[in-house]
């Protein structure tokens, strides 16, 4: 779905903010890019969705480079929700939600039968559809990220990426969106999220990608890249590793 290849950035001559990364994302998987703040995560997001144009390296979605795509057909492969996402003051969750089919829509911006469907259907899915007549701003953080999530779905994409999605979340919220995230991913799309929480990642990722000053610091499954002597050298204070018995992967926390 997507490939990268020794991608370099920087916002000014000289300064790098990204330094020859390379990845790649697979139909039907949860990869997600930790690091700490300033190590270039947002960044990436945005040179690999072409807002920003990479120095050097390549970036391909569906074997075609990035540059390639007019803005409306990318967003009908690939849908993005950044870290805060926008709304209109007193726009409704529905209104919200049919924003999502902008890129579909014909010059005259008419809905088609097609369209007023698969807002039903995500509205459905994410258990939006009692909200729908209710202004965005009158929800709690946890049914607003489902909101947005939702948007983005409505473009029935391919692959989605996510900047931070779990931040002003509370720990319920942050579960429910792991475990949506999943589901979003057996029924075969690509998701790729930046985090900064490594417990929260490593319970639903099936790849991680560690940056450090903008380069891969380590990359594979979280049993992989959860190791306390790597994350103690790229957060800067020591970490512990515990293992958990039973499901799930290891959790890790710095020693105080």
């Amino acid at each position: 779905m997507l490939r990268a290849q020794r991608v370099s950035f920087g916002y000014r001559r000289g300064t790098l903010v990204l330094r020859e990364v390379t990845l790649s994302v697979l139909p039907g998987s949860v990869t997600v890019i930790l690091g700490p703040n300033g190590s270039g995560k947002s960044t990436l997001l945005r040179v690999l969705l072409g807002h920003l144009a990479a120095d050097s390296g390549t970036v391909h979605w569906r074997e075609r480079e990035v540059g390639a795509y007019r803005p409306r057909e990318l967003a009908k492969l690939v849908a993005y929700l950044p870290q805060s996402p926008a709304f209109e003051p007193g726009q409704l969750v529905g209104e919200v939600l049919r924003s999502g089919r902008t890129p579909y829509l014909s010059t005259f911006g008419v809905e088609s039968e097609h369209d007023h469907r698969t807002v039903l259907r995500v509205a459905e899915e994410l258990a939006l559809r009692e909200l729908m007549a209710r202004p965005v701003e009158e929800l709690s953080g946890g049914q607003r990220q489902r909101v947005f999530v939702g948007r983005a779905l409505v473009q029935e994409p391919q692959a989605l990426l996510l900047d931070e999605p779990s931040t002003w979340l509370d720990v319920r919220h942050q579960a429910e969106l792991g475990r949506l995230l999943r589901r979003l991913a057996e029924k075969g799309l690509a998701i790729l999220a930046a985090s900064h929480d490594l417990n929260l990642a490593g319970a639903f990722a099936d790849r991680m990608i560690l940056l450090h000053e903008g380069a891969v610091a380590a990359e594979g499954s979280p049993e992989e890249v959860m190791r306390a002597d790597v994350l103690s050298r790229v957060y800067g204070v020591e970490m512990e590793r515990i293992e958990r018995r039973g499901a799930g992967g290891p959790v890790v926390a710095p020693v105080i």
